[in-house]
């Protein structure tokens, strides 16, 4: 039962011999000028790192700084001098985690080293930095998830929610490739179905307009317009409306220019005659002659074409009626569509005619889309299939491992229990196709229920110890700070949390802030904080301890201000152990 428990504890125990070989994630906090803290420049270590200090003395403040820089919202004025701002800065060595195309998407520029600075004015107004460029909070709080994980009493309830769940399960069967492509297929199917849906959308608007634009394409077509069409009805109809009088203009002009005695035709043949009669004895004449005839001959043309005309000039009653029909129609049109030509009316023609061709279109298309959707669907079935099975084969392990942390810990009769049930498929979600539960019972004999039902906050604190400590032997977790878990156990307990908070520390980085003797024992470095009353003013400070402070820091945890040789001798048992 507890095999895959031994090879963790197997390679932890390899890697205490390599002691403080964990990540320094955190590698120094400044503080200046925030609530009780005039200035402090902490050097953080890598491996298991320990806080300790008084109730009161300061240690929540650091937090709060902390905080800070990791996107908490700074609530009023924390100022150590009133007239100057706050400033607060973390250097973090983020070269082993990967975290490039943060940067990218975020527009910042990266450095293995990166520093995060916050400044808060004297007016209350915040600013924050990263590698001096300027940042939201909502990416400073997602750069700060990423960097520090604070494990709180408070904490614990993230136990209780799918998404840390997921990630445990996810962190043990290493599932980032698995995750990803599932979410690559849920975003394929989504993009899919919304295209469904407003395809489906737009052909239940263009329905209920169809046979409208059906009745009035086919009136339009009934029509059979014609380009240019009605300005040659309305020429030919003012012309039939006055053939009489176009007619009797035509014919007495016919009759001056060729009829008549005198007709203009006549009038020029005998000027032309007389003309030709002197020119041989004027030659000047001769050039006129010749232009006088050239217009006789246009005159005579003039007047057959005029002729001409009056003879087709005549009053038709029929194709009058039939003209004033069709204009009739055109003019409706024109009214019923509020346009003023017939180019307009082919226009509307045309456009009705690809709304109604949309139609049929967009059900062609509707079918294209409805199988693709298919498709897709298909394969996020399949992702989310693989992806489940992936979780279903550590879910074993990751209950076997929690139960014996647990029972390091003192709680031999927990159990753990991981239902993962797959969910249908129009609830998959981002974190994949199944339903999470982490089911515990702490005693023999009671029901596994929802963990936070029925642990109390030691119990639960425990739990979460176990799993992180899981979690960091599969994947790169960011810099952990347990913050005051330690309260409800001590004794034989504490010190094997301590223990486990060592081995930890040989994955990544760890910050414990504690009360007890036995788990400060364990820490690779030890920092105490304290208050400094002066004149005017109480001052937080922090400092690293030599081995011998820290033999009679723990010493004085164990038994008070002023220990005896055996405190003394215990806490070197402590410590060396």
């Amino acid at each position: 039962m507890y095999g895959y428990y031994r090879e963790t504890r197997a390679a932890d125990a390899d890697g205490e011999k390599r002691s403080k070989q964990g990540q320094d994630m955190l590698k120094r906090l400044f503080i200046k000028n925030y609530a009780l803290i005039e200035n402090l420049d902490i050097q953080f270590d890598a491996g298991l790192n320990i806080i300790t200090g008084e109730t009161g003395a300061g240690k929540s403040i650091i937090m709060g700084a902390l905080g800070l820089i990791l996107g908490n919202r700074a609530e009023g004025k924390h100022f150590f001098n009133e007239d100057q701002k706050c400033v607060i800065e973390g250097f973090f060595a983020l070269a082993a985690y990967d975290l490039q195309a943060f940067f990218d998407d975020n527009d910042l520029d990266y450095e293995p080293e990166t520093i995060i600075r916050r400044e808060v004015a004297v007016d209350g107004k915040s600013r924050a930095f990263v590698n001096d460029s300027p940042v939201t909070l909502a990416v400073l709080k997602s750069l700060g998830e990423l960097l520090i994980d604070i494990h709180s009493q408070h904490a614990t309830l993230q136990l209780n929610t799918e998404r840390f769940q997921l990630m445990v399960l996810d962190s043990m069967a290493k599932n980032q490739e698995i995750l990803a492509a599932y979410r690559t297929a849920l975003k394929g199917y989504k993009d899919k179905v919304q295209i469904l849906e407003q395809l489906q959308a737009d052909i239940h608007t263009t329905n209920a307009e169809l046979d409208f634009n059906q009745f009035q394409f086919d009136e339009l077509q009934e029509a059979q317009l014609q380009e240019g069409e009605q300005e040659q009805l309305e020429e030919e109809i003012n012309q039939l409306e006055n053939a009489e009088e176009i007619k009797r203009g035509l014919l007495g002009a016919s009759h001056l220019l060729d009829e008549q005695d005198m007709s203009v035709n006549q009038a020029l043949k005998d000027v032309l005659q007389h003309l030709q009669a002197v020119q041989r004895y004027l030659p000047a004449v001769t050039t006129l002659a010749e232009r006088l005839q050239s217009a006789q001959i246009e005159i005579k043309d003039i007047a057959q074409e005029v002729d001409a005309l009056g003879q087709e000039v005549h009053m038709d009653e029929n194709r009058l009626a039939t003209v004033n029909d069709r204009l009739s129609i055109l003019y409706s049109l024109q009214k019923k569509h509020r346009v003023e030509t017939v180019t307009a009316l082919l226009h509307l023609q045309n456009e009705l005619e690809q709304k109604i061709l949309a139609v049929a279109n967009r059900e062609e298309r509707l079918a294209i889309v409805q199988s693709e959707v298919d498709k897709s669907l298909l394969i996020l079935e399949r992702e989310g299939h693989k992806l489940h099975q992936s979780r279903d084969a550590v879910r074993q392990q990751v209950e076997e491992y929690v139960q014996a942390v647990l029972s390091e810990v003192g709680m031999g009769n927990a159990q753990l229990r991981i239902t993962l049930d797959v969910l249908p498929v129009d609830r998959y979600k981002a974190s994949g196709a199944d339903e999470v539960q982490f089911l515990f019972s702490a005693n023999k004999g009671q029901t596994l229920q929802p963990i936070h039902r029925v642990a109390s906050g030691g119990e639960l604190s425990r739990v979460m110890l176990a799993i992180k400590s899981l979690v960091a032997s599969s994947s790169a977790l960011p810099t952990i700070i347990f913050d005051e878990i330690d309260t409800g156990i001590s004794g034989e307990v504490a010190l094997k949390v301590g223990q486990i908070m060592e081995r930890l520390a040989t994955n990544m980085q760890v910050l414990a802030i504690s009360h007890l003797p036995q788990i400060a024992s364990k820490g690779h470095t030890h920092f105490k904080v304290y208050k400094i009353d002066e004149a005017e003013k109480t001052r937080t400070n922090i400092v690293p301890l030599s081995a011998e402070q820290r033999v009679l820091e723990i010493a004085q945890m164990l038994s008070g201000t002023n220990p005896g040789e055996s405190a003394l001798q215990h806490a070197r048992e402590l410590i060396g152990g």
